[in-house]
């Protein structure tokens, strides 16, 4: 059976609006998911490198889940991607190594406190969350990742209606469980 590992980085799981709600709902199907919560593993940042290498390895899929900081990622999942992303062992230079992130389906899902017209060259950020994530995009290709659609939650406040974030916890779900 193929498992998913769901990289949680969110810094405030208790007052987040939607990522709670997606982990809560993810947690039902442990048997094909691990939630693997940065913040909770590892509250002062120092990650176990080979026990984040097994984890890894035992899975087919990865989700970056994260609210969107200041155009990017929480902290501490930058500086997982820099201790656990290592060469040699997630990239290198001999193109017929078997590295151990070569062909594993990997998502970014994402939610962002702006609406999604603030997205675009029109729009008040003028970047699509496209290029606002390149930076994890190169990081997927350039350890011989598959990326996968990201996916993408705006309006994540607490002035979001329960019906928008109860729709998206089902079909963040199936997008996790149908990979």
């Amino acid at each position: 059976m193929k498992k998913t590992m769901v990289v949680l980085a969110h810094p405030d799981m208790e007052n987040s609006v939607v990522n709670r709600k997606w982990i809560e709902e993810l947690q039902r199907c442990s048997n094909k998911i691990l939630i693997h919560d940065l913040h909770k593993e590892y509250p002062n940042c120092i990650f176990n490198v080979d026990k984040e290498h097994e984890l890894l390895e035992n899975v087919d899929n990865v989700i970056f889940q994260f609210p969107l900081y200041w155009y990017s990622s929480p902290p501490i999942l930058k500086k997982w991607l820099d201790d656990i992303l290592l060469y040699g062992w997630a990239y290198g230079d001999d193109e017929t190594a078997n590295y151990k992130m070569k062909g594993k389906k990997i998502g970014l899902a994402v939610t962002v406190g702006g609406p999604e017209e603030s997205y675009s060259k029109n729009g008040s950020i003028g970047f699509s969350m496209d290029e606002v994530l390149i930076p994890f995009k190169a990081t997927i290709k350039y350890i011989g990742g598959i990326e996968l659609p990201s996916f993408i939650f705006y309006d994540a406040v607490p002035e979001t209606g329960d019906a928008k974030i109860n729709e998206s916890v089902k079909k963040y779900s199936d997008y996790v469980l149908n990979l």
